[in-house]
């Protein structure tokens, strides 16, 4: 007993800390798949709210949206890691990540003694975004542009409905379709929605949860984690090769909330509790991106 009274006495300058204020999780899209892990962090999260922290979910979907691909006979797409998004591949985009993957979330939240609500970026016109022009070299050394359909990044987030959400007592969850200037749904990297909504909730910290346990200096050692990092030394690394592939749009987006005003980003693995260790305790878990000097 005087154990577990330990550990929330450490737990109490953190809840103090952070008491009212916004923390922006994103959730990956292969965690869905786990079960054990899904619940353990969303009850972290219940208990975050009910300590009173303003907590918004951004959630991923893509194993489920390309399965369901397949089952409509749509041969998922991808160039450098990027959906290329047709017209039916962005209905079943709306009805995996705006509808069940999104609801699935909420139901779970609310089942753990939360009270979420669910929307995408739609509604409300929460994501403006306009079409991403993707562009890339060649091996000759040509820059050219690759259209990849209905993908879209960012133009502006609209906060408002959000916090309304948050005032009312809810978790907002959030499925991250943006719509542009002619109503047309655009399909965005959730990642990057994330950074944008926590700069635009002026967020304390932005966490992405993802299915590896940090940035690893040897990617074929998970206890090789970095665990803090500046600005300056995330771009150093990826220079150097150590932060490659699907990392670099992590880091691009903790770097974005970084720079867009928002305190610390974290990138955190899929072991037990992950929120509640980085939050809660004194070491924390995963890599830290912090603003530096």
């Amino acid at each position: 007993m005087q154990e577990q009274a330990k550990v929330l006495l450490q737990a109490l300058p953190y809840i103090r800390q952070f008491h009212e204020k916004s923390i922006v999780v994103k959730i990956g899209g292969k965690i869905m798949g786990d079960e054990g892990m899904l619940s353990s962090l969303l009850r972290d999260i219940v208990l975050l709210d009910l300590f009173g922290m303003k907590i918004v979910v951004v959630h991923g979907g893509g194993p489920e949206i390309s399965e369901e691909m397949k089952k409509s006979g749509v041969k998922p797409k991808f160039i450098e890691g990027l959906r290329v998004t047709d017209e039916k591949t962005m209905e079943i985009i709306h009805e995996q990540l705006a509808g069940k993957i999104n609801k699935q979330i909420v139901l779970r939240i609310n089942h753990h003694g939360g009270k979420a609500f669910g929307i995408s970026g739609v509604d409300g016109n929460v994501i403006r975004a306009h079409k991403f022009l993707y562009k890339t070299v060649t091996s000759k050394g040509k820059e050219v542009e690759i259209d990849l359909g209905l993908v879209g990044e960012v133009e502006k987030i609209d906060p408002s409905i959000i916090n309304n959400f948050i005032k009312a007592g809810c978790i907002p969850v959030i499925a991250p379709i943006g719509v542009d200037n002619d109503g047309n749904s655009l399909n965005i990297n959730a990642d990057t929605v994330a950074a944008e909504l926590a700069i635009a909730l002026h967020a304390k910290k932005l966490i992405l949860v993802t299915d590896v346990p940090g940035v690893l200096r040897d990617p074929s050692d998970e206890k090789s984690v970095i665990s803090s990092m500046t600005p300056e030394e995330a771009h150093t690394l990826i220079q150097s090769g150590v932060i490659k592939k699907g990392m670099i749009p992590k880091i691009d987006a903790c770097l974005k909330a970084i720079q867009g005003g928002v305190e610390r980003a974290h990138i955190l693995g899929t072991i037990q509790h992950v929120l509640l260790l980085e939050i809660l305790t004194d070491k924390g878990v995963g890599t830290m991106i912090t603003r530096g000097k």
